[in-house]
């Protein structure tokens, strides 16, 4: 088991809008239930969570997989610091693999977090 709780937090751009929010909205209800199964598990087990609930995908960020009913759901993510995970933003599964393009978006909103956060004075 898990030693410790992480703290899970959705990347927010500087204009106050979250793209896993809004991802998260447009989802139905049974769907929304999975993801917050899913979150509440990486919340609990963090960087223990293995296969085939994460997998990693390249410059630090992960995926969280969600199988639904429905459908697939991915959520990206990334660990901050040493208690939290960022979720930056999700997609519907459509192929095996996660488009170089949603990695490229996650690595990108990465970064932004990290300047924002930079320009907050946290660290």
């Amino acid at each position: 088991m898990a030693s410790m709780k992480w703290d899970i937090e959705f990347y927010e751009r500087s204009n106050g809008r979250s793209p896993t929010r809004e991802f998260l909205d447009e989802l139905t209800a049974r769907e929304r239930v999975y993801a917050v199964r899913a979150f509440d598990r990486l919340e609990s087990f963090g960087r223990e969570l293995r296969r085939p609930h994460v997998d990693y995908l390249r410059d630090d960020i992960w995926e969280l997989r969600v199988n639904t009913p429905d459908s697939g759901l991915r959520f990206l993510y990334f660990f901050f610091d040493r208690h939290s995970i960022v979720i930056t933003h999700g997609i519907k599964k459509k192929t095996d693999e996660v488009p170089a393009r949603e990695i490229d978006k996650a690595i990108q909103y990465r970064s932004d977090y990290l300047e924002q956060k930079i320009r907050g004075g946290e660290r």
